[in-house]
C-alpha cells in the first residue's frame, strides 16, 4: 500500500487494496478464521513495508482536508476575525443567522463551526491513537527502528491536532489511549503543557525525519514540528498565563539554520496550483479535485459570475467577501493586495468583456449586493476549476518563522532587529526596496486599520475602543502576509484586539469569546465535560 501525497494526494492506490483485506483479517474481528487460507501471508509471518506503515498513519492525516471544507477550520478562524465577511446576499447567505453569529461573537454550543473542528480532531487523534495502540501492542509487527519513528510521527501529529483544539475550545480532554473510557476534560494549560512536553520529548523531536523531499511531502518533519512548537511558545501567554518569547525565538532559529527553506521570490508562487515544489512551505496539506478533495472554500467567496472570468467548470456560491476597514489599510505599493484580492472590474476569460464590478463597499452584515466587497483570490483558481481545488495548502511556511521570530524580538525591546526580518519577508512584496523596508519604531506604533463600526455609507458609526494597539502595525503586517490562511483569530487575541475592538457591524462581547463552547451533544454524551466560561449548557 502507498500512500499518495502528489498528485493523487493523499489516499489509498487501489493497486494496493490487498492489505486492506489483511489487515481487516489482522485487526477486524469479524472474519472467520476456520475456513481456507488464502494468503500466506500470516500475523507471525507479516512485517510491514515503510508503505504499508505510511497508508496506516494516513488516517491521522486526512481529517486536515477539512480545513478548506465546509464550516471549517478556516471559516472558524477567519470569520470571527476583521478581515472576512459573509452577509446576507440576493442569492441568500443568511443561512439561519450563523455567520452573523460567527462576526457578531454570540456563537452558543450549537454552532457547526464549532463542533466541526472539535469532532474533526479528535477523529484525528482517535486514529492517531489507534495506529499507536496497533504498534505498541506488537498487533502491527513492524520492526523496533522503525516503530521508533512511526511512533515520533504520530505523536507530533496528534500534538498537531491538540495545538488546534488548544487554541479554538482550550478546556478539551485529553485522550492519549486508544480504549472506550469516557475521556475527563483537561485545562487549556494542561493541554498547552501537554503539546509542549511531546514536541520536546528527545523520543519525538531527534527520531522525527530531516528530510525534505517528495518523500516527506505532507507529513511531520522535524522542521515542521520545530516550527509547531514556536506556534505554541508564540501563543504561550494566551494558552497558559506566561510568555515564551525566547523559546519561540530559538525553535524558528532550529528551522532557519536547517537551510532546507527560503522565501518565494513570488509571493503568488506559494499558493499556485502546482506548488508542491516551493521552498517556503515547511508542511503542507496536500490536496486533488478527484482523489483527494475537500477544498471548497473558493466556492464560498467567489461570485457565480466567476465561473466565465476563470472558465470554471463548477459556478461558486458567492458568500464572503472581505471588510474595507482591512482593504483600506494596504500600502498602495504593497503587490501582495493584488495577489490576494479580486477587484474593480472582472473580465470574460473568452472575450475580455467586463462581467461586473467589484467594489470595496459592503452597507451591512444585512444586506449586500453580489458585487460589494472584494473576493479572495489568494489560491491560483486555475481554468476548468471544479468544486473542489487541487492547490495544497500551506500549513506552515517559512516566512511565519521569520515572522515569528520578528515578533518576539519586537515584545523583547529588540525591535531594529525585528525590522530587519520584516523587511527581508516584503522585500519580494515591493518594486522599490525603500518601500519594502520597515523602521523598529514603525513596528512600535500602532495599528494603520480604522476599528469602530461602519455605517452604511462606509464612515465610522461608532468608534468603540480607540486605544493604540501595542505592537499594532506589526499586526498589520501579519493580516496583509497571512490573509485568508486560517489564523487571523488566533493572531488577534495574542494582541488583544479581538476581544476588544470593534469592526465592521461588530461589538466587542467579552474576554470569554477567546474560547468556543464545547458543543452541546458533546456535552451530553460525556458527563466528565464542564462547559467553557460565559457559555451555558453543561
Amino acid at each position: 500500500m502507498k500512500l499518495i501525497y502528489k498528485k493523487e494526494r493523499i489516499y489509498v492506490k487501489p493497486a494496493f487494496t490487498g492489505f486492506i483485506l489483511l489487515l481487516a483479517i489482522l485487526f477486524g474481528g469479524c472474519v472467520k478464521l476456520d475456513e481456507e487460507v488464502y494468503s500466506e501471508v500470516l500475523e507471525e509471518t507479516f512485517t510491514a513495508t515503510e508503505a504499508d506503515v505510511t497508508a496506516l498513519i494516513a488516517s491521522g492525516y486526512t481529517p486536515l482536508r477539512y480545513i478548506m471544507g465546509w464550516q471549517g477550520l478556516f471559516d472558524l478562524q477567519e470569520e470571527p476575525g476583521d478581515i472576512m465577511i459573509t452577509p446576507t446576499r440576493p442569492n441568500g447567505w443568511d443561512d439561519g443567522g450563523t455567520y452573523k453569529r460567527m462576526h457578531f461573537h454570540t456563537w452558543d454550543n450549537e454552532q457547526w463551526q464549532c463542533r466541526n473542528t472539535w469532532l474533526t480532531c479528535y477523529e484525528a487523534i482517535n486514529n492517531v491513537n489507534r495506529v499507536m495502540s496497533q504498534i505498541q501492542s506488537g498487533s502491527l509487527p513492524i520492526e523496533e527502528e522503525q516503530s521508533v519513528k512511526v511512533l515520533a510521527e504520530l505523536r507530533a501529529l496528534r500534538a498537531l491536532w491538540y495545538s488546534i483544539l488548544c487554541d479554538t475550545h482550550g478546556n478539551v480532554p485529553l485522550v492519549i489511549a486508544y480504549n472506550d473510557e469516557l475521556p475527563k476534560q483537561s485545562s487549556r494549560a494542561d493541554i498547552y503543557k501537554f503539546i509542549i512536553d511531546e514536541l520536546t520529548d528527545t523520543d519525538v523531536i531527534e527520531n522525527l525525519t530531516e528530510v525534505v523531499d517528495q518523500t516527506t511531502y505532507g507529513r511531520i518533519t522535524k522542521w515542521a514540528a520545530y516550527q509547531l512548537l514556536a506556534r505554541m511558545y508564540l501563543n504561550a501567554e494566551v494558552y497558559s498565563g506566561t510568555a515564551e518569547w525566547e523559546k519561540c525565538i530559538l525553535a524558528c532559529n532550529k528551522v532557519i539554520a536547517c537551510e532546507k527553506y527560503d522565501l518565494e521570490s513570488n509571493y503568488k508562487d506559494i499558493f499556485k496550483v502546482d506548488n508542491e515544489d516551493s521552498d517556503e512551505i515547511v508542511f503542507a496539506v496536500p490536496y486533488d479535485n478527484k482523489n483527494g478533495t475537500g477544498w471548497n472554500a473558493h466556492m464560498k467567496q467567489l461570485l457565480p459570475a466567476h465561473r466565465d472570468v476563470f472558465n470554471m467548470t463548477a459556478q461558486p456560491w458567492g458568500g464572503s467577501s472581505a471588510n474595507p476597514q482591512f482593504i483600506n489599510s494596504y500600502d498602495s505599493q504593497d503587490k501582495r493586495f493584488d495577489a490576494t484580492w479580486l477587484h474593480g472590474d472582472q473580465l470574460n476569460a473568452t472575450d475580455g468583456s467586463v462581467v461586473m464590478t467589484l467594489v470595496n463597499k459592503m452597507p451591512s452584515i444585512y444586506d449586500c449586493e453580489f458585487e460589494e466587497g472584494y473576493r479572495v483570490c489568494k489560491y491560483e483558481i486555475e481554468a476548468g476549476c471544479k468544486s473542489n481545488m487541487s492547490n495544497d495548502l500551506p500549513y506552515f511556511r517559512y516566512a511565519d518563522v521569520l515572522l515569528m521570530k520578528a515578533e518576539c524580538l519586537l515584545r523583547t525591546g529588540n525591535s531594529d532587529e525585528a525590522a530587519v526580518l520584516v523587511s527581508e519577508v516584503r522585500t519580494r512584496d515591493f518594486d522599490d526596496i525603500n518601500d519594502a523596508k520597515v523602521t523598529g519604531a514603525e513596528l512600535l506604533g500602532n495599528t494603520t486599520i480604522q476599528y469602530g463600526t461602519l455605517a452604511e455609507d462606509g464612515t465610522i458609526d461608532s468608534p468603540g475602543d480607540q486605544s493604540a494597539v501595542l505592537y499594532g502595525r506589526f499586526l498589520d503586517e501579519l493580516g496583509w502576509e497571512f490573509a485568508a490562511e486560517f489564523r487571523r483569530r488566533t493572531d488577534m487575541i495574542r494582541f488583544g484586539v479581538y476581544q476588544t475592538k470593534s469592526w465592521y457591524n461588530h461589538e466587542p462581547q467579552g474576554a470569554h469569546t477567546i474560547l468556543f463552547p464545547i458543543g452541546l451533544e458533546e456535552l451530553n454524551t460525556n458527563s466528565n465535560l464542564v462547559q467553557n466560561p460565559g457559555y451555558t449548557g453543561g
